[in-house]
């Protein structure tokens, strides 16, 4: 009997630029082009929003 329980991390994966998008598409199960889409997206209005929140993902997620 196995008391040890097989759950999700979240985890940078091979990427584009650090594997923030990959790491959250892989977590989520969808993918990570969506997670680029929205990344863009936030860069829209100046670029900081997104990039802020790109870098202290890429900061905080630790690699696969």
């Amino acid at each position: 009997m196995k008391e040890m329980s097989e759950t999700k991390q979240l985890r940078r994966q091979n990427g584009m630029f650090a594997g923030v998008c990959g790491g959250l598409g892989a977590f989520f199960g969808i993918s990570p082009n969506w997670f680029r889409l929205a990344f863009l997206l936030m860069m829209v209005p100046g670029g900081v929003p997104g990039i802020l929140i790109y870098l202290l993902m890429w900061l905080i997620i630790p690699k696969a």
